[in-house]
C-alpha cells in the first residue's frame, strides 16, 4: 500500500526516510532532474544510506509497527484532513482501526497522554529525519511506563 523514499534535503543531504500511500501518487518522474549532480554530491560528501530499513509496506499497520520499532520517533501525517499539520512521537497502541501515538511536541516535551488518529487517515509516515532527531535529543526518551508498544489485534 506504500513505498518508501530515501529523502535527500535541500544541503543534498541523506534526511532520513518517507513512506507514501501509492495510490495519492499521481506522477512520480525516474530519475530525477539532474540526478546526476545529486549522486555525485552525495558521493563526494561520503553520504551514504548504511542498508535499507527493513519496514514493512503492506498497511499502516504494519508500516508503523516497523518503523517504532527501527526508529525512536515517528512522524504522521493526515494529509487529507489537516495538510499542514503532523503529529511526532511514539506508537503507544494500535489496534484494527486506530493508532494510540505518544506524541512529543515542538518544544520536544513529551504529552502527558497518547492521541488517537484513526488508521484510515493517515497518508504518510516519516521517520529517521533530522528533526526528529533534534526533538529527541532536547525531550530524550519516553519515560519507561508512558508509553509501550501493544498489538491490539
Amino acid at each position: 500500500s506504500f513505498f518508501l523514499l530515501a529523502l535527500i534535503d535541500d544541503d543534498i543531504r541523506f534526511n532520513g526516510y518517507q513512506c507514501i500511500l501509492l495510490k495519492n501518487v499521481m506522477q512520480l518522474s525516474v530519475p530525477a532532474k539532474y540526478d546526476e549532480f545529486y549522486v555525485a554530491a552525495l558521493r563526494k560528501r561520503k553520504e551514504r544510506i548504511a542498508q535499507k530499513p527493513k519496514i514493512n509496506l503492506e498497511n499502516v499497520s504494519e508500516l508503523l509497527e516497523s518503523a517504532n520499532r527501527l526508529f525512536p520517533l515517528i512522524t504522521v501525517y493526515r494529509e487529507e484532513i489537516a495538510p499542514d499539520s503532523c503529529w511526532i512521537g511514539r506508537v503507544a497502541r494500535i489496534s484494527n482501526s486506530s493508532l494510540l501515538l505518544h506524541e512529543i511536541d515542538p518544544a520536544a516535551v513529551w504529552d502527558e497522554k497518547p492521541r488517537r488518529h484513526r488508521l484510515s487517515d493517515i497518508t504518510r509516515v516519516d521517520f529517521g529525519g533530522a528533526y526528529e532527531e533534534a526533538l529527541l535529543l532536547v525531550g530524550g526518551e519516553l519515560k519507561a511506563g508512558k508509553a509501550q508498544l501493544k498489538h491490539g489485534r
